[in-house]
């Protein structure tokens, strides 16, 4: 079941260093949101707030499960586990061969993470992710490193296993095509301390695709918006 997240008032600083600056944000569940912003703006503060893995200085964060499934942009695998024991660590009555099916990765079981490539590695990091069942999966650049046809694939994936679930989805990128294909929302930040400085609704279909005339229009817009900050 979706999650849906409710932000009231908050807060994070560092010593002096004031990142988030007083947020207010309700997430829907089974949403797809993905934060725009400058390095530095508190994106991974954020992600990392409402994964539990930081503690806010100030105001609320509610959301109803701890089904939280967070993919970073390193694969951070078990080296000396091969994919399916990396996928049972995290649940051992895990569906393997379904979840390696979805994300290409049949006949990969028995090997290890080095033996594979970064795209595989990342594959199998989703996979870890997805096969939780999260009802919230959150996402902090993890396709960043990745060869542009393999990013795609890889996409494309999830947004299958994304509409099949219907888990809230939340994300950070730097890269606005990627926004565009992940998001049904973007948030664009101010540099530090931050506050959502645009709210973007995403207006395209569920079949998106890089070179999409519709797609590379509302791009534009969101480099024009983020110029601005």
């Amino acid at each position: 079941m979706a999650v849906r997240v409710n932000i009231n008032k908050l807060c994070k600083s560092f010593g002096s260093l004031n990142v988030l600056d007083n947020w207010d944000l309700n997430i829907s569940a089974g949403e797809r949101l993905v934060l725009l912003g400058p390095s530095g703006s508190g994106k991974t503060t954020f992600l990392r707030l409402i994964a539990g893995l930081e503690s806010p200085d100030s105001g609320q964060i509610s959301l109803n499960t701890d089904k939280i499934a967070f993919v970073f942009q390193e694969p951070r695998l078990i080296p000396w586990r091969n994919v399916s024991d990396n996928l049972l660590f995290v649940r051992p009555d895990a569906d393997i061969e379904g979840i390696l099916a979805q994300l290409r990765l049949s006949g990969f079981e028995d090997y290890f993470p080095g033996q594979l490539s970064g795209g595989m590695q990342q594959r199998v990091n989703l996979a870890r992710a997805l096969v939780t069942e999260p009802d919230l999966l959150i996402l902090d650049e993890a396709f960043s490193s990745l060869d542009l046809p393999v990013k795609l694939e890889i996409m494309q994936d999830l947004l299958e296993h994304w509409q099949d679930k219907h888990f809230t989805m939340v994300s950070v990128t730097h890269d606005l095509k990627e926004a565009l294909c992940l998001a049904d929302r973007i948030l664009i930040l101010s540099p530090r301390p931050a506050h959502i400085a645009y709210d973007f609704g995403v207006t395209l279909g569920e079949q998106r695709h890089f070179s999409d005339p519709e797609l590379l229009r509302l791009e534009s817009q969101l480099l024009g918006l983020l110029l601005q900050k």
